[in-house]
């Protein structure tokens, strides 16, 4: 099979870096923390002590890290792009601005490498269950061999979109249906509960109608449960939002109601809710409706 690096060992790459060696790869893992790497090794993959070192012979290179510059000091930077071998692939599976993304694929095709920006959606638990959605941009030829291979079956449904930079643009819009649905659930939940419904219930009772999402089945029931620990955190969240408006802005669109949920987050950012999960959406909500709140338990947070 296929030899894998993985860059970035984080809440996502972790799990998705542990279910591709449990379906047969050889993995080299890279972290800048580098405990965070004990999931991998105890899968049986292993860690290398640098991301030039980890990307060495790699057939694939893989990397979920935090932003686009992030990404440009890991990879580019550090010098562990000119360490990989000629005819490798790149699926860089961050989120970042298509721009960036495109250059990327320009400056790898220089070296004789692929590039694919494959974004993922569902979050924490997706990564842990393979069920993420992978959106795809990239040369087409790049993003068969590596279906061919089987690089995204263990981490869940790839999608291919289009030339460099599509699969980022797919994720802004994924982004955008997020920001809105997770705006909507906290608001209709805060309402069930303050008219006497049990809010505990409408996921349930709106399970198949048209309201349900995986959106008020997941994140809603952290909302019901108050528990706030990150499985998509608001600091990442904000980023990929002020993203949205950026790109939108370069095609001169208006996204009015992506500015006044993204003004919500960046309010909780400056709070200090950084590494809450992006349900908190509902403490905010909560704080202009004093004394209104969802459920009577204590608040789960992040340590």
């Amino acid at each position: 099979m296929a030899s894998i690096a993985f860059l970035g060992l984080g809440i996502m790459g972790a799990p998705m870096a542990v279910n591709l060696v449990r379906a047969g790869f050889d993995v080299v893992g890279w972290n800048r923390t580098s405990s965070k790497g004990a999931p991998l090794l105890k899968a049986g993959g292993s860690i290398a002590p640098s991301p030039a070192e980890a990307v060495k012979g790699a057939d694939y290179i893989l990397s979920i890290l935090d932003s686009g510059p992030v990404v440009r000091e890991v990879f580019f930077d550090s010098g562990a792009s000119d360490h990989m071998k000629p005819g490798a692939i790149f699926i860089d599976m961050a989120s970042i601005p298509p721009k960036m993304a495109q250059e990327h694929a320009r400056l790898l095709k220089k070296r004789g490498v692929g590039h694919l920006d494959a974004p993922v959606s569902g979050g924490s638990l997706g990564a842990a269950e393979g069920s993420l959605a992978i959106m795809a941009g990239g040369e087409k030829k790049d993003f068969e061999r590596a279906e061919a291979a089987g690089i995204f079956k263990p981490m869940g449904r790839a999608s291919y979109i289009g030339p460099a930079g599509s699969g980022q643009i797919a994720k802004l819009a994924n982004q955008i249906m997020v920001a809105v649905n997770i705006s909507g659930v906290a608001q209709a939940l805060l309402l069930a509960s303050a008219g006497g419904a049990d809010p505990a219930q409408i996921p349930e009772a709106l399970s198949g109608g048209h309201g349900d999402s995986r959106v008020l089945q997941e994140h809603g029931r952290r909302m019901i449960k108050r528990d706030f620990r990150p499985g998509a955190p608001i600091r990442n969240f904000v980023k990929d939002l002020n993203t949205v408006l950026a790109t939108a802005a370069d095609l001169n669109l208006k996204l009015p109601i992506v500015e006044v949920v993204r003004d919500v987050f960046q309010d909780l950012y400056d709070k200090g809710l950084t590494q809450y999960d992006h349900s908190a959406f509902l403490l905010n909500l909560e704080a202009i409706n004093t004394p209104a709140r969802l459920g009577t338990g204590a608040d789960t947070t992040p340590k």
